[in-house]
């Protein structure tokens, strides 16, 4: 039954991930596959950062606080931790994989990489809970679903998240070489192949089977809509489903080769498949704002309106200042030919040191020396 599995798995590698299992063919594309992780990893950390940092100050700072804003805004900053510290990772891929941070920024690299991981799993376990909570049983939901709730509910999951990821930043160190890495001796093996399954389990076979049950229950449900609501919620449950199964079920297979035979065949294949499936994991940040939160149509209008909000304080600002120094130039000419107490020049040179609000108090007081005079 293993050897099958193992098998199973190793034509999976070779056919869908495109992986040559024969060790003499590495050296030449394991620079290829470098270079390829580091343009990934970089585009991931930037369109990653900027994404999670919208949903961050729209759901933070413009939307009224929700059940769901809370939601998405802990997954954003979950999710923008994990870009934020991919900038470490990216930098030592770059340089093959040497660690030149120390050994403390290792182990937090490490922890925060880990924590943000499970903390993303959790809260859109989460949040396929609360929405399928909401969608059949809506009195007990309008009753009992409570902002409080959903802030307690959080910090129990940042927590839990942290605990699960102390081992992992407990056994990483920078060895001799300068790699941050866990050590090779057999004790440490048994250790990571405990975290690997693990991690396996708590971080992708438990919260998949949760999300998969309770899409698939959400979708019973808007089964008894009409028309164009009906078709856009089944294709919001459909991409969240396979965007979490694709990105993370290649990462775990991998993993599961080191656990299951670490041979040099199987080794192989995890040194050249193992930074593309991180990368399919990390793209999973990229897509949470995507899929659960800029679908939304009230984070939608508000989005829009800050932005709107933006562009027309900016071209006010512009229009206000060009029509404030038109108006002015014109009151200053006629000032100029009535008044010989100030040289044109040093009205210009005064008009010109003004802001708009000034501008504007300038112009009134040169109209009254205009009546005056």
């Amino acid at each position: 039954m293993l050897n099958w599995f193992m098998k199973l798995i190793l034509q999976y590698a070779e056919t869908v991930l495109f992986v040559d299992t024969n060790a003499s063919s590495l050296s030449g594309t394991d620079e290829v596959i470098n270079i390829a992780s580091v343009a990934i990893y970089s585009i991931i950390t930037v369109v990653g950062m900027i994404g999670n940092g919208l949903v961050i100050y729209v759901t933070g700072f413009k939307m009224k606080t929700t059940v769901n804003s809370v939601w998405f805004l802990n997954l954003a900053l979950a999710d923008f931790l994990f870009t934020a510290f991919l900038i470490f990772t990216t930098i030592s891929l770059a340089q093959h994989h040497l660690w030149p941070f120390g050994p403390f920024m290792c182990k937090l690299n490490k922890f925060v990489t880990v924590v943000s991981m499970f903390a993303s799993i959790f809260f859109l376990t989460a949040i396929s809970m609360d929405r399928c909570l909401s969608t059949w049983v809506v009195v007990w939901a309008q009753n009992k679903r409570t902002v409080c709730k959903a802030k307690l509910i959080s910090v129990i999951i940042w927590v839990l998240a942290a605990v699960c990821s102390i081992p992992y930043a407990v056994l990483i160190q920078t060895d001799k070489n300068g790699y941050c890495n866990y050590t090779d001796d057999e004790s440490t093996h048994k250790k990571v192949w405990i975290l690997s399954l693990f991690r396996l389990i708590m971080g992708f076979a438990i919260p998949f089977v949760v999300i998969f049950f309770c899409y698939v229950a959400i979708g019973v449900r808007a089964g008894r809509l009409h028309g164009v609501r009906k078709r856009r919620s089944r294709r919001i449950i459909f991409s969240i489903i396979i965007a979490f199964f694709l990105c993370w079920l290649p990462f775990h297979i991998v993993q599961l080769i080191d656990i299951i035979d670490p041979s040099t065949q199987h080794m192989a294949i995890s040194y050249i498949a193992g930074p593309l499936t991180v990368s399919l994991a990390f793209l999973n940040s990229c897509l949470n704002p995507i899929l659960y939160v800029f679908m939304c149509d009230e984070f939608q209008k508000k989005l829009k309106k800050s932005i709107c909000f933006v562009l027309e304080s900016a071209l006010a600002e512009d229009q206000l200042s060009y029509m404030s120094s038109r108006s002015l130039s014109s009151h200053l000419s006629r000032i100029s030919r009535k008044s010989g107490s100030v040289t044109p020049m040093e009205i210009e040179n005064k008009a010109t040191s003004l802001n708009a609000t000034e501008c504007k108090v300038f112009i009134n007081e040169a109209s009254e020396m205009l009546s005056i005079d």
